[in-house]
């Protein structure tokens, strides 16, 4: 099964590795100047580097569908990669002809995902209503707000409106996340998985100081020469002060990662009913 995902952060990559786990052919698709914050998890770094490992699995970089394609498909023996193009508007999607579509870039709005895609379209968080009236632009949609809802299946509405508020992790929710000083070009101090207080320097943007908001391991930084605006988000401290869930998929990533998979599953019939149409011709 080959499936395109739109998105390459750190929760669309959480989708991809369980996705990849269970067999299917994985392209990502992102943007030219990624801005990921937990970049160690993210195969969007293959865009800036070439190629980018999380959990074991590869993504690597490609100039165009058709190698994408290579890629995803695999090799001689067996070997499989995800394959990661530039393309924010999805446009490699009508050549693929993928039987999956899956928006996660998380954008709290539709960015140009239909229904007609692919066979099966799924959207990942608010922005998306499933069902089968005149205004659905996918077939399921999976939720992601963290609590008793994360990760359900839904199959005819939307996930819950964005509020604004960061889930909570360890009593901290708004506190955890470090935010651009000003606009200019982001030059970290710390990295990835370092322990911090309260009011350690982890960053400078324009000569402007980017302090640590609480104490906890420094999960999320964006890279160097990375452009920002004011209060853009820019990192990530997990209170919880486990320094290898830093190189881990989140709770949250593998739990949204399940509900793809079941609204895969329980639309699969659909892609039997092609296949046996494709035969009969």
């Amino acid at each position: 099964m080959l499936i395109v995902i739109r998105g390459a952060g750190d929760l669309a990559s959480g989708i991809a590795v369980r996705l990849h786990s269970a067999g299917a052919d994985i392209v990502m698709t992102d943007v030219a100047e990624p801005t990921s914050v937990r970049r160690t998890v993210c195969f969007s770094e293959a865009v800036r580097l070439g190629e980018a490992t999380v959990e074991g699995v590869r993504g690597v970089l490609c100039r165009g569908a058709d190698e994408a394609l290579r890629v995803a498909r695999g090799d001689a023996n067996g070997k499989k990669d995800i394959a990661v193009l530039v393309d924010p508007e999805g446009s490699c999607i009508s050549r693929l002809r993928p039987e999956v579509v899956v928006d996660a870039i998380l954008a709290k709005v539709n960015l140009g995902t239909t229904k007609d895609m692919a066979p099966i379209v799924i959207g990942v968080g608010p922005g998306f209503h499933a069902g089968t009236s005149s205004s659905a632009d996918c077939d399921a949609v999976v939720e992601t707000k963290r609590g008793h809802y994360l990760g359900r299946v839904i199959l005819d509405g939307s996930a819950i409106p964005n509020t604004g508020v960061p889930g909570n992790i360890g009593g901290f929710s708004t506190e955890r996340v470090l935010r651009a000083p000003a606009d200019g070009l982001f030059e970290p101090v710390a990295k990835i998985g370092d322990v911090v207080k309260k009011g350690d320097l982890v960053a400078t943007v324009a000569g402007e100081p980017l302090y640590a908001t609480i104490d906890g391991v420094l999960r999320g930084l964006l890279q160097r020469g990375c452009h920002v605006t004011k209060n853009m988000k820019s990192g990530d401290i997990d209170p919880r002060g486990k320094v290898g869930h830093c190189f881990t998929v989140s709770d949250k990533a593998h739990s949204i990662g399940g509900g793809v998979l079941e609204a895969i599953l329980r639309f699969s019939r659909r892609l039997e009913g092609d296949a046996d149409v494709a035969r009969s011709r």
